[in-house]
């Protein structure tokens, strides 16, 4: 973790990190962003653009400035709806006449079961969705995208949220929000699902990629062992909530209070979120049950029952 917590990047400023991709930090740090949303260049005559980030005039400059000479911006990929990631995708567009290319809206890709709590009116946790995401071009699962001097494979990767997509080039993962190096990826339904994100980490742990780079942090040296530990690192919260229903029925606030001791007050909320991912999960895996309908506040037990 050494390498996350030196990162600290000028804003703004275009970082060649090899390979044909450079790096642009946005001014929009917090405790969810870290130093703020990266915004990735691939190509140095097609230029794509990957997570363009907030909406932002100064951080809009720094992109359109970083192309040079004999280049063009030709593809805006982003990864998912997220207020830090998506937004400036389509005044990138309208800039450079670039279509922008990502799974689909923001209510795309969610799970049956996600959809069914949606409807039924368990909102998101604030995370800042860009609910007027839209993008020019839907990508299927596996679609490859090539330009000049790139060739991209997206990969629909959800868990984090719904219509997330990791992009594969040569070996190299660009990996949104999924698979960050300084923290481990928030999962808040209905947006977010721990089911997918299991399966969306397992399925980035066989691509064998030499070097993983996310939407907030440092590159990732060793793909497989951050993968790994995020893995284990869910697999031990299932088994820290399991201990605590032992002493009997409690709420996702209830149990994150006494699971996240050391988590700052200001961050109870998103743990409490990620708690309930867990114990949605384990309902659908018959290993605990709500003893009401499902909502942010529903008591849980040990035991089979249905979602």
């Amino acid at each position: 973790m050494a390498e996350q917590s030196a990162f600290n990047p000028p804003v703004g400023v275009a970082e060649d990190l090899g390979r044909g991709v450079r790096r642009i930090l946005a001014p929009n740090p917090s405790p969810m962003t870290f130093r703020g949303t990266n915004t990735y260049l691939l190509g140095d005559r097609d230029v794509a653009v990957i997570d363009p980030g907030p909406l932002n005039e100064a951080h809009l400059e720094a992109i359109l400035g970083s192309v040079g000479q004999g280049q063009r911006i030709s593809h805006i990929f982003v990864t998912h709806a997220h207020l830090d990631h998506s937004p400036l995708a389509e005044v990138l567009g309208r800039a450079t006449g670039a279509p922008v290319l990502a799974y689909g809206g923001p209510d795309a890709g969610r799970s049956a079961v996600m959809e069914t709590l949606a409807q039924s009116g368990l909102a998101g946790g604030g995370e800042g969705v860009d609910a007027g995401f839209a993008p020019d071009r839907t990508l299927a699962d596996g679609e490859v995208v090539e330009a000049a001097g790139w060739r991209l494979r997206a990969h629909w990767t959800p868990g984090h949220f719904g219509n997330h997509m990791c992009f594969e080039v040569d070996e190299m993962l660009f990996t949104g929000d999924l698979v960050m190096g300084w923290a481990s990826s928030m999962v808040s339904p209905p947006d977010g699902d721990l089911t997918d994100f299991m399966a969306s980490c397992r399925r980035l742990r066989s691509l064998e990629a030499k070097v993983m780079h996310s939407g907030h942090g440092a590159p990732i040296e060793d793909p497989a062992r951050r993968v790994d530990w995020l893995i284990a690192h869910r697999e031990g919260r299932e088994a820290d909530i399991l201990r605590a229903l032992e002493a009997g029925a409690a709420t996702a606030q209830e149990l994150a209070e006494a699971i996240y001791t050391e988590t700052p007050p200001a961050l109870i909320p998103a743990a409490t979120r990620n708690v309930l991912a867990h114990l949605i999960d384990l309902a659908r895996k018959n290993r605990v049950h709500s003893l009401e309908a499902l909502s942010r506040t529903s008591r849980f037990s040990l035991g089979s029952g249905a979602v």
